[in-house]
């Protein structure tokens, strides 16, 4: 069970970290930019530091193709928290849907061969 749980719950922080990493400056517009990409390298580095022993060990109970799919439906479910929650901004009914169809790809990855 820890087997297949601790490599996702691995992706989630390191998406929380480059969720930050890659977005979290838009809050500061008047940051210069080479300060803003120093930082994004900073915290870029603890996601790393997360997702590469993800990926291994969940290379041993998900293929690659599997984990790939882990890792967007994760990415896309924390940036869409951190879109509402972090930077106020709404999510339309697109996006969801999007987000939606998305899902559904990822569920058909996981369902047994047709």
């Amino acid at each position: 069970m820890m087997q297949k749980t601790l490599p996702v719950l691995l992706l989630v922080l390191s998406n929380v970290f480059m969720t930050f990493a890659w977005y979290g400056h838009l809050k500061f517009p008047g940051a210069p930019l080479v300060k803003v990409i120093l930082l994004s390298w900073g915290i870029a580095l603890v996601e790393y530091c997360l997702a590469v022993p993800a990926n291994r060990m969940g290379h041993a109970v998900y293929s690659a193709a599997e984990l790939k799919t882990i890792q967007e439906v994760v990415t896309l479910a924390v940036f869409a928290g951190f879109s509402v929650l972090y930077l106020k901004e709404g999510l339309s009914i697109n996006h969801l849907l999007g987000f939606a169809l998305i899902a559904l790809g990822a569920f058909v990855i996981f369902r047994s061969p047709f």
